[in-house]
């Protein structure tokens, strides 16, 4: 199995993004959560927190977003920033 990362967004006025919240619901209740390895946080109030370097390092405006890592050695990471497109091609459904 792939190494998961799910990237979510606190605005900048301390508030939870919403459709980070949806995508959240969505893997619970599709029984995927626990397949996410890791959960980074991207806080606009802090402009080095981990979620906004991972944002600047792929190139990703919006959040959430999803990187998969295959976990070799030498590992590929693929940027998924639509839900449907990233459950689809890591769990095979939608």
């Amino acid at each position: 199995m792939p190494h998961i990362t799910l990237v979510k967004k606190i605005l900048a006025d301390g508030h939870p993004c919403a459709k980070c919240l949806q995508v959240e619901k969505r893997l619970e209740t599709a029984g995927l959560m626990p397949h996410i390895n890791d959960i980074v946080v991207a806080d606009e109030r802090v402009s080095d927190s981990p979620g906004i370097k991972l944002a600047e390092k792929h190139g990703v405006e919006q959040a959430p977003f999803f990187i998969v890592s295959d976990g070799d050695q030498n590992p590929v990471e693929t940027v998924y920033t639509v839900y449907f497109k990233f459950v689809k091609a890591v769990f095979g459904s939608g």
